[in-house]
C-alpha cells in the first residue's frame, strides 16, 4: 500500500506543532483521526517515526530521515498547485485548433493577432480538415464544427450561428440574368457540395413547398472552393455569412432571391474532450471566439 499525501502532511504537521492534538486542530481534524493517520503511515513503512512520551513527541532517526523527504514531496506538490493556479490566470502552452478551411481563413485567422495580444504565452497550432476528425488521433485540443452536432462523447459549446444566403457575382448576373423565382435556379449553373450532401438543400422553398434541393453543376468538398468559383462567375452558390461578409459588403457577391430566402442559420460549436476541469488554454480560446462572434463574424 502506497503512502498518501494526506499521511505525509499529517506527519509533518505533527512534527511542526509538537503534538497530535495541536496538529489535529491545525488540520481541522479530530485527534483520533490524526492519530490513526500517523499510525497507518508507520504501519505502511514498517518503522516507528515518532517516540511518544507523556510530555512530547520525539523523532526517531528513521523519522528524521523520512521527514526530510516528506517535506520535499509536499513542497513539490504545493509548487505544482501554484503553477496550475498561475496557468489558469495566465494561459500558456501549445493549443492545437482544427477547423474547415473556410472557417479557419475567414473566422479564426483574423482573430489570431488579437488573441495573441491578450494571451501571449499561448502557442497556436492551426490545422484545417474538411471532414470530422478524431481529436485524440490528430492530437487536437479544440475543433470547430459547423452544422448540427451528432451524438458525441465530446464536450461542446455553441459559439455562434451563421446565416445561409444564395449568392452570385455581378458578372454572372450580367451574363446569365437574375433568377427571380426559385424555379429559375434550375436554369443556371449551381455550385454545390459533394459532402455532406445535406448542404445542397438551400434555404428556399420549391414549388412543392419543401426546402429546395439543388443538382449541382460543379461539386466541391470545400466551401472556400465554391466561394472562389462564385467570385469568378462560374455559378450560383449557397454560402454561410462567416465567409462572405466582406464579399457582400464590397459587392463582389450579391444575394439573390432575397424575399424567398428563409432565415436559416448554421450552428457553430467548439468541441473538445470532456474533462472535469477544462484547461485554461481551451477556455481562453473558446471564450474569445464567442466574444468575437457577437461583434464580428456573423452579419
Amino acid at each position: 500500500m502506497k503512502t498518501t499525501l494526506d499521511e505525509l502532511q499529517t506527519f509533518a504537521t505533527v512534527v511542526d506543532m509538537g503534538s497530535i492534538t495541536a496538529a489535529a486542530e491545525q488540520l481541522d481534524q479530530t485527534v483520533s483521526a490524526a492519530s490513526r493517520t500517523l499510525a497507518r503511515l508507520e504501519e505502511k513503512l514498517k518503522t516507528t517515526l515518532l517516540r511518544r512520551t507523556t510530555r512530547r513527541l520525539e523523532l526517531t532517526e528513521e523519522g528524521r530521515a523520512f521527514l526530510q523527504n516528506a517535506r520535499a514531496i509536499i513542497e513539490q506538490v504545493e509548487s505544482a498547485e501554484e503553477q496550475m493556479v498561475a496557468r489558469r490566470d495566465k494561459p500558456s502552452g501549445r493549443l492545437r485548433i482544427d477547423a474547415a478551411t473556410p472557417f479557419m481563413l475567414h473566422a479564426i485567422v483574423p482573430l489570431v493577432r488579437g488573441y495573441r495580444e491578450r494571451y501571449p504565452h499561448v502557442e497556436l497550432e492551426l490545422n484545417s480538415n474538411e471532414g470530422i476528425i478524431d481529436l485524440l488521433e490528430r492530437r487536437t485540443d479544440v475543433a470547430i464544427r459547423i452544422g448540427r452536432l451528432k451524438d458525441s462523447t465530446l464536450h461542446s459549446r455553441l459559439v455562434g450561428n451563421s446565416r445561409l444566403r444564395i449568392l452570385a457575382s455581378p458578372g454572372f448576373i450580367e451574363t446569365h440574368g437574375l433568377p427571380r423565382r426559385v424555379e429559375d435556379l434550375g436554369k443556371h449553373a449551381l455550385l454545390g457540395f459533394n459532402q455532406p450532401e445535406s448542404l445542397n438543400t438551400w434555404p428556399v422553398l420549391g414549388t412543392d413547398g419543401e426546402p429546395y434541393r439543388i443538382e449541382p453543376t460543379v461539386w466541391s468538398s470545400s466551401g472556400e472552393t465554391l466561394r472562389q468559383m462564385a467570385l469568378e462567375g462560374v455559378g450560383i452558390a449557397c454560402l454561410s455569412d462567416f465567409m462572405t461578409g466582406q464579399d457582400r459588403e464590397s459587392g463582389r457577391l450579391v444575394q439573390i432571391l432575397n424575399r424567398q430566402t428563409q432565415d436559416v442559420r448554421q450552428p457553430i460549436h467548439a468541441v473538445y474532450y470532456r474533462n472535469t476541469a477544462i484547461s485554461s488554454r481551451i477556455a481562453s480560446f473558446v471564450d474569445y471566439l464567442v466574444e468575437a462572434f457577437k461583434t464580428r463574424l456573423v452579419s
